[in-house]
């Protein structure tokens, strides 16, 4: 079974050139928790969620993977 691609994340961090220490640091969470993220191995919370579009200047929406066109 495939693993669930839930977040976004590790693209949107991609996209704006930003590290997963550099989130670490922002957050104050330990990089492997933020590794664990990008890789979908595990997911923040709602509320982390926000925080962390609120530090990567974009729409909570944007770091989620939608359900409605999947196949």
């Amino acid at each position: 079974m495939a693993k669930n691609e839930i977040n976004r994340i590790r693209v949107v961090l991609a996209e704006k050139g930003i590290t997963n220490k550099w989130l670490a640091e922002k957050l104050k969470k330990n990089p492997t928790t933020i590794s664990r993220w990008c890789s979908n191995e595990m997911q923040p919370s709602l509320e982390t969620l926000v925080k962390i579009a609120e530090k990567l200047a974009v729409d909570v929406k944007d770091l989620i993977n939608s359900t409605t066109n999947k196949r």
